[in-house]
């Protein structure tokens, strides 16, 4: 028997913390795409920050956390030539850049203790009036973690450089989300989001000053952010 072999089980963890896991996804993401995982940070303190304001048990708000970090791990299914597009996505981009939350919620899936990371992951970008995707749902059928998750991606989203705008002001942002409670976000959600606007005001939260190297894809908040469904995306296995 090798000396490799022969070496005693007891060296290999028998529990990998779930934390661990997660900083293991969002390091290979980062690889691959820098600005999305620096997002995905912010965004995981922004949903965990209004959780702990509506009142989630400490384990919800561990979930919220962890879900955040993950919710765009997808963007690992989709191709370089859409990802890394300088200029506006086609339709068909689109679409493609949209199927980015059943792909991450079919990668999480795979391991049966992530079930409802999965199921927060694939409900990210559904809509409070039922126009989001990938399933159209609406309302209290959205998993209340999914529509924090998606006001807070919405408001970094808005609050971050992009290659073809520089980042919009707390307070805008904070007035758009007003704007489109009831439609896209979750009118719960909004009203306690807005109660925050000084918290929202740390460092930790304002935008990066990393430089892009990549993730040129023309998406703007209007795109994006407040989009509708632009077909029924295909089921992946």
């Amino acid at each position: 028997m090798s000396s490799f072999s022969a070496k005693p089980v007891s060296l290999l963890p028998s529990v990998l913390g779930l934390h661990s896991v997660v900083d293991m996804v969002v390091a290979t993401l980062d690889i691959r795409d820098p600005y999305t995982s620096e997002h995905s940070h912010r965004v995981a303190g922004l949903a965990e920050l209004l959780a702990e304001a509506m009142a989630l048990s400490p384990e919800q708000c561990r979930l919220v956390h962890y879900a955040a970090h993950l919710h765009d791990i997808g963007k690992i299914g989709v191709s370089d030539s859409t990802l890394n597009k300088i200029g506006k996505l086609t339709a068909e981009e689109m679409a493609e850049m949209q199927a980015h939350s059943e792909i991450g919620a079919m990668i999480l899936s795979k391991n049966p203790e992530f079930t409802l990371l999965a199921e927060i992951v694939r409900h990210h970008h559904e809509r409070w009036d039922g126009k989001g995707y990938p399933d159209g749902i609406s309302g209290d059928a959205i998993p209340l973690e999914s529509r924090i998750i998606g006001l807070a991606d919405a408001f970094d989203a808005m609050t971050s450089d992009r290659p073809y705008r520089a980042h919009k002001t707390h307070e805008w942002a904070l007035e758009e989300i007003k704007k489109h409670a009831g439609s896209q976000f979750c009118p719960e959600c909004v009203s306690i989001f807005l109660t925050l606007r000084a918290k929202l005001k740390l460092n930790q939260y304002q935008s990066s000053k990393r430089a892009f190297s990549h993730h040129q894809a023309n998406v703007r908040h209007h795109t994006l952010m407040h989009s509708q469904r632009i077909r029924s995306m295909p089921t992946r296995h």
